[in-house]
């Protein structure tokens, strides 16, 4: 069951970081109404936004793919160096830009307090799951460092998440663009920390074992 799960959460993590990237390759042409930066015109003029806009569009799809590379085994057991220094440069990375520019961007949240709240505690969590993931592996404590990467790339994965609900809500619920986007800056990363949760408790895997004895278990007729 692990192994299956493996591959699926791989192949998902491969289609992610491609789909982030093709979102973000429309800002490096710098321009102010360029999609998302659309809704953004009351803001647009502040310096210490724009440059934390940049900042985190940029770094956040670094670490989509440096943090892609974390969950690949053969990666980690034939080549460990650049397993470890893709590691150093998702954490510091994440520490010292994404985390803190997602902050000031979450100050300035569409919404109010609702999405702002969002934003800012995924901020938070992102920085301390991910700072955590550094001191225990610093200490030695390899087992419960991977636990914590796999949350911190839980929320490094919103980044994709929340445009993916964004698009399922608008096409089957169709509400107004304000109302989804509070609603989305929630879904976008605490149904990923609970999917995480349940994955790391072995929640699915004793599931897949109880469904795998039932369906081997012997089909036993009584006579009438």
């Amino acid at each position: 069951m692990r192994k299956i799960l493996n591959i699926a959460l791989l192949g998902l993590l491969a289609f992610f970081t491609v789909l982030m990237v093709r979102i973000t390759l429309p800002y490096l042409a710098f321009e102010d109404h360029v999609a998302f930066l659309r809704i953004k015109q009351w803001v647009i003029e502040n310096q210490f936004w724009k440059g934390a806009f940049y900042t985190h569009v940029l770094t956040s799809c670094f670490c989509l793919l440096a943090g892609f590379t974390q969950f690949n085994r053969p990666l980690l057991s034939k080549v460990p160096q650049a397993h470890r220094s893709l590691g150093y440069l998702y954490i510091i990375t994440i520490l010292l830009f994404a985390a803190p520019s997602g902050l000031i961007m979450g100050w300035y949240a569409n919404g109010g307090w609702t999405s702002q709240t969002a934003f800012i505690l995924l901020s938070l969590l992102w920085w301390w799951f991910t700072f955590q993931a550094f001191r225990l592996a610093r200490l030695g404590n390899f087992s419960a460092h991977r636990r914590m990467m796999v949350r911190s790339y839980a929320l490094t994965l919103s980044a994709v998440t929340l445009r993916a609900w964004k698009f399922v809500i608008a096409a089957t619920l169709r509400p107004h663009p304000m109302d989804m986007y509070m609603v989305v800056a929630w879904l976008g990363w605490v149904p990923n920390l609970l999917v995480v949760e349940l994955y790391l408790a072995g929640v699915f895997q004793r599931v897949w074992k109880a469904w795998k004895r039932k369906g081997s278990s012997p089909n036993l007729e009584l006579d009438p």
